[in-house]
């Protein structure tokens, strides 16, 4: 159930992350697979550092955390692939 959340809010998070910062936005699917990639890593992450991520049990508090840290490492993975997009084009 972890994964599933993780993609779902990374892809979101890429493509919210693509909407706002529009000049390193990748496009709709660039955004959704860095999207997708990062909501993963930021679940793994989060599971390293605390207790919150790693929960055994499926309660609000982790449902929470589990959105924020895949939302989160989707927006900042697409946002960082954007800049070495744009900095390369250059």
């Amino acid at each position: 159930m972890e994964w599933i959340i993780a993609l779902i809010s990374g892809a979101i998070g890429g493509n919210l992350a693509g909407g706002v910062l529009k000049n390193l936005s990748l496009g709709n699917i660039g955004n959704t697979i860095a999207g997708l990639v990062g909501g993963v890593g930021g679940m793994q992450l989060m599971a390293l550092l605390g207790p919150a991520g790693a929960a055994s049990s499926f309660d609000i508090g982790s449902l929470i955390s589990q959105v924020a840290a895949g939302g989160a490492g989707g927006g900042l993975v697409m946002a960082i692939i954007g800049q070495l997009k744009k900095t390369m084009g250059k």
